[in-house]
């Protein structure tokens, strides 16, 4: 289509227009000269500032996106190229000309306000129909975004984040050069181990030497003793042989008689003094080694262990904080089904208002209203039951150690039901779940094992160097706590022997990456909502028994209730910030209770 009397502006040509002479000038559609063949104007759309072809005209009408815009035919259209949007600036191209990653042949164009998603048309038709979601033509609605809030927002989170990971990369080249360097510092310890373990040896060669040498010394000395003897009477008895045999050749009769005497005498007391001789005892010496250390040294598959301590870009090493304790009360749990008094030995918050708990004496799981400060549900069992794990929002996970058993219960309209068992290989004590997966403690032998609700072993940790009575575990994300009641540690080279009572940390392969000791011997366990670790712990330094509240990382440890009676089990909760524990004593009174405490 020519038109005359008008030359369009230059800021405002583009490839969609051609220019035959400064006087004539051709308008196309403009979506058409973007993605597709050109094709002259037909008509003008006053939203979108674009000049349409017949078949952009005939759907622009019909398109939901599009057919409430304004149109003008070819006699009413503007006949000079408009700016085709408030958003283009002189000398910039807006063109939207990216692809849709689902549909590469088409350009993005639309948004979706419901699903926040950047679409293709062909996403807008399939995925989101205008029934469901509400979506705009990005050109409709990225006028007023230049230099908006949301622009400002966007771009200060994008440098706030970029500032992060920038401060991550820092941290991750430290961490790297603190891990190189504990590495060149457990080599040079190696090093050193192993000089002290020449060392000792040496010591022992040179005591086994000297030993040989001073028996050597006195076999010398009496061998030599005996061979002067020896010599000595081969001489005397030669001498008396020869003086004989002149004083007869002499004919000297008197003398040759008296020296016969003295020779039969000579040789009576040779005879003695040979019989004395022969009575020494001469042996002879061989070298029988200890076959303890020989043996020692074959069954060790390793000089030592090399832990670690996991670098987290999260906090690693929460402080812990100071707490205030105020008694809130108790709960009495004793019942009318209960035969014996109450030896409460595990416990598992299932919401701020429900805590079940484990009676072993009873051989009974108990459902606790913490705002009645009741029991409202009790199931028994066969057999006595140990420490007790939250698995899922409605059910729990209970140790029976004398039948080697995990018993599941699920909780439905406040009752207790007994669900499924799995059969364990060892005497299982503590339990804790954490993402559908179970970690158990076992005695007899001391073992830590990883299984799925189904009972499938996934990891087996061998106790034999890390702890002997692995009472209680509490494990996270990153992290597994073992109380341990006894460790005793392999008998060292210089003959000593190490018995510790500790919490050990490991992480999920079974390694040991830190400890907590020289506490007492600790009991129940429970995580903090900061990650800390508060530990029952009896007879700490010889004082009445605590709980104690132990760091992320096992570093440090802080007592925040004292003198109270044997404390037995305790559940943190974090929305109330109630600690509630149990005493494992005769008395009644403390026995039958959960004590409260509040820690602001």
């Amino acid at each position: 289509m020519a038109v005359s009397g008008k030359k369009a502006s230059k800021q405002f040509l583009s490839s969609t227009t051609s220019m035959a002479s400064d006087e004539d000038l051709q308008i196309y559609c403009q979506p058409c000269d973007e993605e597709g063949p050109r094709l002259p104007a037909h008509g003008y759309c006053t939203d979108c500032k674009e000049h349409l072809c017949k078949t952009c005209f005939r759907a622009h009408k019909v398109s939901r996106f599009s057919k409430h815009h304004t149109l003008q035919d070819a006699t009413n259209m503007p006949k000079v190229l408009q700016q085709p949007s408030t958003s283009i600036h002189t000398g910039q191209s807006d063109v939207l000309t990216t692809p849709c990653l689902k549909h590469p042949q088409e350009m993005i164009k639309f948004y979706c306000n419901d699903h926040t998603e950047l679409l293709c048309s062909v996403c807008v038709t399939l995925e989101h129909q205008a029934t469901s979601c509400k979506v705009d033509y990005i050109p409709d609605i990225s006028g007023d975004i230049l230099d908006s809030k949301q622009y400002q927002d966007i771009l200060k989170t994008l440098n706030h984040t970029s500032d992060q990971f920038q401060q991550m990369v820092e941290d991750v080249k430290n961490m790297t050069n603190k891990s190189n360097s504990s590495l060149k510092e457990s080599l040079a310890e190696i090093k050193k181990f192993r000089q002290e373990i020449n060392q000792r040896l040496d010591v022992l060669e040179r005591q086994a030497e000297d030993a040989a040498k001073v028996i050597k010394q006195k076999n010398n000395k009496n061998l030599k003793a005996v061979e002067t003897t020896y010599e000595d009477m081969s001489k005397s008895l030669k001498t008396s042989s020869d003086k004989i045999k002149q004083l007869n050749t002499s004919k000297q009769t008197n003398k040759l008689f008296m020296e016969l005497k003295l020779a039969e005498k000579t040789i009576h007391n040779v005879k003695g003094k040979t019989q004395q001789l022969l009575s020494y005892d001469i042996k002879e010496h061989n070298f029988q080694s200890n076959d303890e250390i020989l043996n020692f040294l074959k069954t060790e598959e390793s000089l030592g262990t090399l832990t670690h301590k996991t670098f987290n870009t999260e906090s690693q090493s929460v402080q812990i904080k100071s707490r205030q304790p105020s008694h809130e009360g108790e709960i009495c749990v004793k019942t009318s089904k209960d035969k014996y008094r109450c030896w409460i030995i595990g416990m598992t918050l299932l919401t701020p208002d429900l805590l079940i708990i484990t009676d072993y004496d009873n051989k009974a799981v108990k459902m606790v209203d913490t705002n009645s400060q009741s029991v409202s549900d009790q199931l028994q069992l066969d057999a006595e039951l140990w420490d007790i794990t939250t698995v899922t929002s409605t059910q729990v996970a209970v140790t029976l150690p004398s039948i080697q058993t995990i018993q599941f219960i699920s909780i439905s309209s406040n009752k207790l039901i007994m669900k499924h068992t799995v059969k364990v290989g060892g005497n299982c004590h503590g339990i804790s779940c954490y993402q559908s997966k179970l970690v158990v403690s076992f005695f007899n032998p001391a073992k830590l094992q990883i299984l799925d609700i189904n009972g499938t072993i996934l990891t087996t940790t061998d106790g034999k160097y890390i702890f002997q009575n692995p009472r209680y575990i509490i494990c996270n994300r990153s992290s597994i706590y073992v109380s341990d009641s006894g460790m005793k540690r392999v008998r060292s080279i210089y003959g000593s022997n190490d018995d510790m009572k500790r919490v050990t940390m490991l992480n999920w392969q079974g390694d040991e990456i830190g400890s907590y000791s020289g506490m007492g011997d600790p009991r129940g366990m429970s995580l903090s909502d900061d990650g800390t670790v508060f530990v029952c712990v009896w007879q700490r330094y010889g004082r009445h028994f605590v709980i104690e509240e132990i760091s992320v990382d096992c570093s440090t440890g802080k007592v925040v209730l004292q003198d109270h009676k044997r404390p037995q089990a305790v559940c943190w909760c974090g929305k109330t910030k109630k600690l509630y524990y149990s005493c494992y004593v005769s008395d009644e009174k403390y026995g039958n209770f959960l004590q409260i405490y509040k820690l602001s």
